[in-house]
């Protein structure tokens, strides 16, 4: 077929040198795939040798604590992904003797892993002919094949999962739904599409209707919620006030500097305090910042205490030293406190 040989040929000649690229090792390409998913490849690469140093097989990463996992995570985000990583690396360890099952259905029953990875892993790793479908590769073969409905309906998903089914190359489905991928990161970008670089133009249904800046049709845009977060840095000398989030919900099990929703006076603030059973001598009021979540942004300001004191250290919260503090970990939206705290515990210069 003259676009999928026009596909291949690009693809073999453009592929980006990344250290998962022609992987064998089934354990690996999971990892892999799981880090690709919400995060660019480039900054994937920062992670992916030092994650696979620490839990080099399947079996290392389902015997090593979540709160170890957890730290080795840190920074790229969507920190679900690693505990769903970590669990199914347990059954897969435990119950499967370290090998991942080859259908796609008994893929789709490992935590974290939905109809994208598995057919990812499915056609990669065991060559069988499953179309991984992302944003990217949606996109793509929406202008391709000319699909002008919101490509979120049933219909015309199954349009597009059809004639992509029928695009694939039966001898390398891996290879292809890399290519695709690529194709669409690349070169069939959301906006401005490089037309003039795109080895299968010649058989793109909207570019023959002048309509690939129109597609694809996606349904509206949802406004992100705001919410907006006290923090309190609340130092005892040479430590600092942390606390755990629950282990179900947003950042589940990560630390954190106390921070509270809907609270915008440094008396509220220091009541809030009062109520968790820990105070301190109000010092200063610290930079604002926000965080930007998939459907959520937290704009973020704060105040410094000093001569902090905790009626009671509980597990979920406690004062920590700036050693302990770095085996702890603490998601990307704290980034601005967190330096704060590092340069008053003298981590920083």
């Amino acid at each position: 077929m003259g676009f999928t040989k026009a596909l291949m040929d690009w693809h073999a000649e453009t592929v980006r040198d990344f250290p998962w690229h022609g992987e064998r090792d089934p354990y690996r390409i999971w990892v892999s795939e799981v880090m690709l998913q919400q995060t660019r490849a480039e900054t994937v690469i920062r992670y992916y040798g030092r994650f696979l140093e620490q839990f080099p097989t399947v079996h290392s990463l389902a015997d090593a604590p979540l709160e170890r996992v957890l730290k080795c995570w840190e920074g790229m985000g969507y920190y679900s992904r690693a505990k769903n990583l970590h669990c199914a690396a347990q059954i897969v360890s435990r119950e499967m003797d370290g090998q991942l099952p080859e259908s796609t259905e008994a893929l789709l029953k490992l935590p974290g892993v939905g109809k994208y990875t598995a057919a990812a892993l499915a056609s990669v790793v065991f060559g069988r002919r499953e179309l991984a479908v992302d944003g990217n590769v949606q996109r793509a073969l929406a202008r391709i094949l000319g699909i002008e409905e919101n490509v979120t309906t049933p219909t015309a998903k199954k349009a597009l999962l059809e004639g992509g089914q029928a695009l694939m190359s039966a001898d390398h489905p891996g290879d292809f739904n890399q290519a695709i991928m690529g194709l669409g990161s690349m070169v069939c970008t959301p906006k401005n599409p490089d037309c003039a670089r795109c080895p299968v133009s010649a058989y793109c249904e909207a570019r023959k209707a002048g309509l690939q800046a129109a597609l694809p049709v996606l349904p509206p845009k949802i406004e992100k919620r705001v919410e907006r977060h006290a923090v309190a840095l609340v130092f005892a000398n040479d430590r600092v006030l942390v606390r755990r989030r629950p282990n179900d919900g947003l950042l589940g099990g990560l630390w954190e500097f106390p921070n509270f929703v809907e609270i915008n006076s440094a008396a509220a603030l220091t009541e809030a305090l009062g109520e968790l059973g820990a105070g301190g001598i109000l010092l200063t009021r610290l930079p604002p910042t926000k965080h930007i979540f998939t459907h959520l942004v937290w704009e973020m300001w704060g105040y410094q205490y000093e001569n902090g004191a905790l009626g009671e250290e509980r597990n979920d919260l406690r004062f920590v030293d700036l050693a302990e503090m770095g085996t702890l970990t603490i998601p990307v939206a704290m980034k601005l406190y967190l330096g704060l705290a590092q340069d008053r515990l003298g981590g920083r210069k």
